[in-house]
């Protein structure tokens, strides 16, 4: 299985309870599990990140993290336009594009091939519509599996 995280996994992971003054083996953790091909970001979903002052932002932009921490692969533009269409809207305008920022990339990244699973800290609200939509909804759409950032760490053992 591999895990695709999205931004607010590691924002909030820093900001609310895993900071790196707190808990720095989290981090050691998750770039042995990136290391291990276990967890990846793709690159729109890191470039959300990468400009932060914080120290998460000093430990993204690390060689070593990015090297493992990025998944190497190009979105399917067929997949993309189909998240787009299908997940979010037909005929988004311009504005909604830009609402919906890099998540339909998080998901097309998901759909690519077999055996992934988004992880995301985002709530489902399934009466949410087009770009309000949140990403655990349009990953049901797709029958994309996803789940929550702690179920993640259970799954993998993480123990802080």
């Amino acid at each position: 299985m591999l895990y695709l995280l999205d931004a607010n996994v590691l924002i909030r992971a820093d900001e609310e309870y895993y900071g790196f003054d707190l808990v720095p083996q989290f981090w050691d953790w998750l770039l042995s599990q990136c290391q291990a091909g276990h967890i990846k970001m793709p690159l729109e979903i890191w470039q959300e990140v990468c400009g932060s002052r914080t120290q998460l932002g000093q430990w993204i932009n690390d060689k070593d993290v990015k090297a493992a921490l990025i998944l190497t692969e190009e979105a399917d533009p067929a997949i993309l336009n189909d998240v787009l269409d299908s997940g979010y809207g037909a005929n988004l305008t311009d504005t909604e594009i830009e609402k919906i920022g890099q998540d339909m990339f998080l998901v097309a990244y998901g759909l690519a091939a077999p055996n992934r699973t988004i992880v995301t800290k985002e709530v489902s609200a399934p009466s949410k519509q087009r770009a309000n939509r949140k990403v655990p909804d349009v990953c049901n759409t797709f029958g994309q599996v996803w789940i929550k950032d702690f179920d993640l760490y259970r799954t993998l053992g993480f123990k802080a």
